[in-house]
This record gives structure tokens, sequence and C-alpha cells, in this order.
């Protein structure tokens, strides 16, 4: 299934009315909580055709956030792949569809995928977290090959990016305070895009997408302003509390086990 829009052929997107009401409600909520955003490798984002930007994911907001530094750099929009189940929420799911965001059923995902190279061949941005849900250990996990699979079927590259400091805004367990979150510094640091190939070995070139994106969050988190020893938001390694990535790994298991055992009993 093909989206039907337009090729990127320069810089600039056409008018998307929803898109442009949310980029709107963006620009003046980050503006109000004063954040504090520094971008490293910019250039590295694309002007025109299509591209998968593989993000860190420890914050409920990193999507949100990279498209606010995507607009503002070339007013380019960025397409993400979003669980199905925010699809069925009346009003969330409303302004996903009028986003041309791609719904992504997690027992089945073959039909996303499709959709997904095809809005890549058309020369849309795709915005993967290749990690899957938000990774409480703040650190990178072991990733999906999917990301590298459809960039590889597509044809584009890949392009990785680093988030840190958006998590103290909004994460898993987490609802910091107005004034905990004013002034936040937010890094960003993007990395050299790179190419891959059907041809290629998808578990190795993931392997290599998981350093490179371990390697931008390290020097994110060895230059931040604020010093994290101690604070929840920090890494174990680092000296923060956040749960090791095995806990994390624990925790999560055990949801997905619940959750699993939900769909059953209501089955």
């Amino acid at each position: 299934m093909r989206l039907g829009r337009r090729h990127y052929s320069d810089s600039m997107t056409t008018f998307e009315p929803i898109y442009g009401i949310a980029i709107a409600a963006g620009r003046a909520l980050f503006g109000a909580l004063r954040l504090k955003p520094r971008v490293e490798g910019l250039g590295h984002l694309p002007d025109s055709g299509g591209a998968v930007l593989a993000i860190t994911h420890f914050g409920y907001l990193d999507f949100a956030l990279v498209e606010w530094r995507m607009w503002h750099h070339n007013r380019r929009h960025i397409r993400f792949l979003a669980k199905k189940g925010a699809f069925r929420q009346p009003l969330i799911g409303a302004l996903l569809r009028g986003m041309h965001h791609i719904s992504v059923d997690m027992t089945s995902g073959a039909a996303a995928y499709a959709q997904a190279v095809d809005a890549l061949r058309d020369g849309e941005v795709l915005g993967v977290f290749p990690e899957g849900g938000v990774n409480a250990s703040f650190t990178v996990r072991d990733l999906k090959t999917g990301t590298v699979r459809m960039a590889a079927e597509a044809g584009v590259p890949i392009i990785p990016i680093a988030v840190w400091g958006g998590h103290r805004l909004l994460t898993k367990n987490r609802k910091p305070s107005l004034r905990q979150a004013i002034g936040t510094p937010v890094r960003f640091a993007i990395g050299e895009p790179f190419a891959v190939s059907v041809a290629d070995d998808a578990s190795a070139d993931t392997r290599r997408l998981h350093d490179a994106l371990q390697h931008l969050v390290d020097r994110l988190q060895t230059t931040y302003p604020v010093d994290g020893t101690g604070q929840w938001w920090q890494p174990a390694h680092l000296g923060g509390t956040a749960p090791t990535p095995a806990e994390a790994a624990r925790v999560e298991a055990e949801r997905q086990r619940r959750r699993a055992a939900e769909r059953s009993d209501g089955a």
C-alpha cells in the first residue's frame, strides 16, 4: 500500500494542516518549557530523498523532539512507526492518521513493514525506534533487525540519532513536575548516514547500528552540562539510580508477560 503522496525534491514540504498544527503545538510547548537544545551533526539530516532515522528511545517525547529539530533545520516532516493501539484512540488516532504515520501491529508487522518500505521509496523520511519500546536503563539495548532490512529493501541510508535529556521531561514510570522540566538541556547527536544492502548480513549491520547509537549516547552523556550522579535519569554505570540493563530487561519481560495474560483472558 503506497501512501500516495509526492516525492521530496527539495528541502521544503507541501503544507499539511494537521502536521502543521502539531508542529506549532510542539514548538509552543518546548518554547514554554524553555528547553535548551543543542545538535551535533545537523548537516547529516537529508534535505531531500528517503532515509531511515534510527533514534534512541529513552523518553516518550523523543519523536516530537527529533521532528522539532528536523522542522527547524529544513521544514521536512518525519513519518513515524506507531503502535496500532494508539491509532485506536479517537483523538490521537485521528492525529496520527492526519500526519500520515504508520500503524504497526506488534503481533503481525508485515503490512506496516511493506508500507514503510513504500514510503521510503516515495522519498519519505521515516522515524524508527529500533530498540522497540522506551528503554528504562538509558543505555542502548539490543536492536531489532527490521530497521536495517527496510532501509536495505528501499535502497535508502540509515541515519543514527541519539537524544539525551528528553527523558527528563517524560519517560517510563516517571512524570517530572513542570518546575523540574523547565530549562532542561536536551542534546542531539546525529551520526553519519551509512548505506546497507539486501546482500549484506542484516544482523551484522544491526550490530553496527547499535554500536553507532551507543557511541553517540556515550558522547552526549559525558558532555551533558548537568551532573547526573545519584539521579534517576542517569544510567547506573555512570553513577545514576536508573535500573541496570539486566534489571530493566527483567521488569520489561514481566510487563510483557502480564499483558499477554490479560489479552488471553480477554479473548
